[in-house]
């Protein structure tokens, strides 16, 4: 063989090693991309969760205030009734 086509064989021999090593680091780091990914998707939807939770609560305490005040103003309106009928 000449030199010149040793050369190449070599140096495509050595890029060959450099891809391969190249596509497998690229798989590994699209590999734990899916993973973060992964992860974040699971922490938006305990977000939603619990943000749903704490929505029900404000909803609750929502009714429970206005059934208050209702019962209040019946409370109100009775007294007053009593009153002018005194």
């Amino acid at each position: 063989m000449d030199p010149i086509q040793l050369t190449i064989v070599i140096i495509s021999f050595v890029l060959t090693v450099l891809l391969v090593i190249l596509g497998i680091q690229v798989w590994f780091i699209l590999k734990e991309f899916r993973r973060s990914m992964e992860k974040m998707n699971k922490m938006l939807d305990d977000a939603g969760r619990v943000s749903g939770t704490v929505s029900e609560g404000i909803s609750g305490m929502n009714s429970l205030l206005s059934g208050i005040k209702a019962g209040l103003t019946l409370f109100s309106s009775l007294r007053n009734k009593k009153e002018a009928d005194e």
